[in-house]
Formats: structure tokens, C-alpha cells, sequence
């Protein structure tokens, strides 16, 4: 009989209800959710039991939009670091953060940087590579493809081909609409990539302007269909107009990021949208560009998922942070597990705690009524832990 692993004594958040009790794993997999208490006659010398000490225990984090791999590599303007180091350095962040599979937001555009499209190109393949040879999370590929980089058409032709990607979307920040409808905004946005030449700006302003004329809508759409059929679903990015979100159902994309208003948000989810909103934006309770709340779109009920956006520290604390402001628990946890995972299409195997799905889930204690995550585990393994303690006087080091 091979091992299993038992967390016992934990809060357990599933879908619709929270409940105390234990878990068992088996092979990587959830074998069976056992409400009340320990079970000790079941458990065998070799068998590993966690004791959860009353945290919460609930799936791991689905991250479908963040560029913070982006930052690791790019932490201050003209300053690039290795694809490797940022890599292996951010994922364990990321495992720290209670993100189990994370969707890396990699641009595909003509700008500067670590958005240069040779560079692009070159990250994906790194990701590629670095989650077969070795991995302590899900890797996945979120590839935004800005519309008005004409050139770029063919790259992403490839990458959908090849099956390089995991997940897209199609967005545009030409100044003037969307998310820079302020186009000093958009130059403050722009000079972090250590651009500040201010003819090099305005001649890639021109250009973006110019190349929105050309865009082919119909050879988008038909892009957007055939990725669909194999999975690679698409998103649309800062929706500004019912316009954008008529394209988006052409294209048959699933998901809205950031809609910059409530109407359009609202709009989005009447025609079976899912819509994605930042947890830093909850926190803060405001958007960084002066856009739509994220709780008002909440409460509206027009937003059901969360992502990290740029800060993957952040949804654990925006998770709580609703269900204090009267989102129940279960259903704040769902917009960072089970909600991405449908709307990606990996539903059959994570996003909940159910018997059959892999065992990615983690361990919170709440400290003062902040999130402390305990535990990270992926399929079955822990990846990250911290037994935390209780600072006393004797361990305070005297500063007189």
C-alpha cells in the first residue's frame, strides 16, 4: 500500500461551504475530504500528517494575468537581469504567495526592453524549457499581444501553432482610448522601460496611431477561433466601449481584464464575460490609471475573477480583504481558484478541493486578521513552509 499524506485539524473552504475537518492525498491527488475529526486507526507508520493547527485550508491560487516576471527581470529602468535568475527568484515568491499555477504576462509589442519582441520570444522559450527540467509551481504563458504591432501577426501565428502559449489576449494602448486616454499617462507609463526621448515617444506614438487604422479585424477573429479549438482561450484588455466587447464575442474570447468602467464591465458579464479585476486595486480601493474600482464592480456583481495584475503578494490579502467587506469567504476564494480555472478551461483538475483534482492548496493562519500562509503545496508536495512563532521578550534584542 503506497503512503499518503493527511492534513488534519484545518478549515476547509470548499465551494459553497467551509468545514472543519481533514484531507487525504494520495498519488499527488485529493483522495477524500473527511468532515469531523482525526482519524487516527486510519493512518499508517509511513504516512505524513500535517496538523493545519485550525488555519484555513483552501485551493491554491490560479493567477491568469501578471507581469511580475516582467519586473524581476526589469526591476529599474535599463537594467535587465537573466530570464533564469528572474525566473527561479520569482517562483519562489510566487510559491510564498499561495500561487500554484501562475499564467506569466509576457507582451508581445514593438516597445523596449523586456517587451522587445526578440526578448519576448526568447522568455517564452526559457519558460518552456525551465517547467519541464524542473518546477516548484504550474508554469503557463499569457501572451499579450498588443494589435497595432502589425509585424507581429506572424509570431503569434507561430506560438498558437506550435502550441507555445497557454492563454492570450489582444489589447491596444494607443493613446487616447482604453487605458491611457491621457497620453502623458501613457509617456509617464512608457519611461519606465527607460524611454524618455521625447522624439522616440512621440514618433511610437505616431506609429501606434497609424497602425490602429490597419489593424485586420477578420484576420484576428479568425486568429482568436482557431486558438479557441485548441484551448489557448482569449481575452480582451482594458475595454473601454460595448464596441470592444461585440470583437471580443467575435473572436469568442472568454474573459474582460480590467474594464475601465462599471457600464462596460456590466456589459461584458450580460453577454457571459467573465470579468478580471486587480487585487491591488482592492487593497488600495482604486485602480493605479484612474479607472474602475474593482470593489464596485464586485458588488455590482459584475466581476468574478481576480488576478495579481502586477503584485502576486497581493490576492491572498485581497481574498480576506473582501470577506470583510461582506463577500462571503467562499465566494472571494472562488474568484482566485475556481473561477480562472473555468474560464481557462483547467477546472477538471484544479480550483477546488475535490476528490480526484490535484492536491494544490494552502495553509493560512490569519494574524490579527491578516493572511500568514503556513503552506504552499503542489500536487501533493510542499513546496513552501514556514513554522512560524510567537515573538516573546527574551528573543527581542535590545536596542538600548
Amino acid at each position: 500500500m503506497k503512503s499518503k499524506t493527511l492534513i488534519k485539524n484545518g478549515h476547509i473552504v470548499l465551494p459553497n461551504t467551509v468545514i472543519k475537518g481533514q484531507i487525504v492525498i494520495e498519488e499527488g491527488r485529493i483522495a477524500e475530504i473527511v468532515e469531523g475529526g482525526f482519524q487516527k486507526t486510519s493512518v499508517l507508520p509511513e504516512d505524513q500528517v500535517i496538523d493545519a493547527q485550525d488555519c484555513y485550508i483552501m485551493p491554491g491560487i490560479i493567477d491568469m494575468h501578471c507581469d511580475a516576471l516582467e519586473k524581476e527581470m526589469q526591476p529599474r529602468p535599463n537594467t535587465l537581469f537573466p530570464v533564469h535568475m528572474a525566473f527561479f527568484e520569482l517562483e519562489k515568491k510566487l510559491a510564498t504567495s499561495g500561487i500554484t499555477t501562475m499564467y506569466h504576462s509576457l507582451t508581445l509589442s514593438d516597445e523596449w526592453g523586456v517587451r522587445e519582441q526578440g526578448m519576448v520570444v526568447n522568455i517564452i522559450q526559457k519558460i518552456n524549457q525551465f517547467k519541464k527540467q524542473r518546477a516548484m509551481i504550474n508554469h503557463k504563458i499569457h501572451l499579450r499581444y498588443e494589435v497595432t504591432f502589425l509585424e507581429g501577426i506572424k509570431i503569434l501565428e507561430k506560438m498558437i501553432r506550435e502550441k507555445q502559449i497557454d492563454f492570450m489576449s489582444y489589447m491596444d494602448h494607443t493613446p487616447g482610448q482604453g487605458q491611457f486616454r491621457d497620453k502623458a499617462a501613457y509617456k509617464d507609463f512608457v519611461k519606465a522601460y527607460g524611454v524618455d526621448e521625447e522624439k522616440e515617444l512621440e514618433a511610437f506614438f505616431d506609429k501606434s496611431v497609424e497602425s490602429q487604422q490597419k489593424i485586420n479585424w477578420n484576420k484576428l477573429i479568425s486568429l482568436a477561433k482557431s486558438a479557441g479549438k485548441n484551448g489557448i482561450h482569449l481575452a480582451s484588455h482594458d475595454d473601454d466601449t460595448k464596441d470592444k466587447i461585440e470583437t471580443l464575442v467575435a473572436c469568442e474570447g472568454v474573459i474582460s481584464e480590467f474594464p475601465i468602467n462599471l457600464e462596460i464591465a456590466e456589459y461584458a458579464m450580460s453577454k457571459g464575460m467573465s470579468v478580471c479585476v486587480g487585487a491591488p486595486n482592492i487593497i488600495r480601493g482604486k485602480s493605479h490609471s484612474n479607472n474602475m474600482r474593482a470593489i464596485d464592480a464586485i458588488n455590482h456583481h459584475a466581476a468574478d475573477i481576480i488576478c495579481s495584475d502586477y503584485l502576486p503578494s497581493a490576492i491572498v490579502p485581497a481574498i480576506f480583504h473582501l470577506a470583510q467587506e461582506k463577500v462571503k469567504l467562499t465566494e472571494a476564494v472562488k474568484m482566485a481558484t475556481l473561477n480562472p480555472a473555468k474560464a481557462l478551461g483547467i477546472d477538471h483538475n484544479v480550483g477546488t478541493l475535490e476528490a480526484g483534482k490535484y492536491a494544490d492548496l494552502i495553509v493560512i493562519k490569519l494574524h490579527e486578521g491578516y493572511p500568514i500562509i503556513r503552506q504552499t503545496m503542489v500536487g501533493g508536495k510542499i513546496v513552501y513552509q514556514s513554522d512560524y512563532f510567537e515573538m516573546n521578550d527574551e528573543r527581542v534584542d535590545s536596542v538600548c
